[in-house]
């Protein structure tokens, strides 16, 4: 059974950092693009970051550009990401989730494994 497993998520200030990590076990994916979304109460889930197979394309929306790193680990079958100067619009439930090819998108409906979800909430 393919799974996605997502960790890391937690309670920080805002200005601070987590690192999200997302394990995939069942098959490798190290042939697969993977993505982060999330989706905030009472909002549509949303893109965040992506990273193709071999990292050499990767794609972040604009809302998290310059904060927040995408990284793989094709040998572990994870997906990391990084957030730094947390806002408070980025609390939310983020996702990971992974293509079924090995080139990425934005659009969540061509994503075909997704992870349960974990928990981010960013305080004042």
């Amino acid at each position: 059974q393919v799974q996605l497993v997502e960790s890391g998520g937690g309670l920080v200030q805002a200005g601070g950092s987590l690192r999200l990590s997302c394990a995939a076990s069942g098959r490798t994916f190290s042939r697969n693009g993977l993505g982060w979304f999330r989706q905030a109460p009472g909002k549509e889930r949303e893109f965040v970051a992506a990273i193709s197979w071999s990292r050499h394309i990767i794609y972040y929306a604009d809302s998290v550009k310059g904060r927040f790193t995408i990284s793989r680990d094709n040998a572990k079958n994870t997906v990391y990401l990084q957030m730094n100067s947390l806002k408070l619009e980025d609390t939310a439930v983020y996702y990971c989730a992974a293509v079924g090819t090995g080139w990425i998108t934005t659009r969540s409906n061509e994503y075909e494994y997704w992870g349960q979800g974990t928990q981010v909430t960013v305080s004042s």
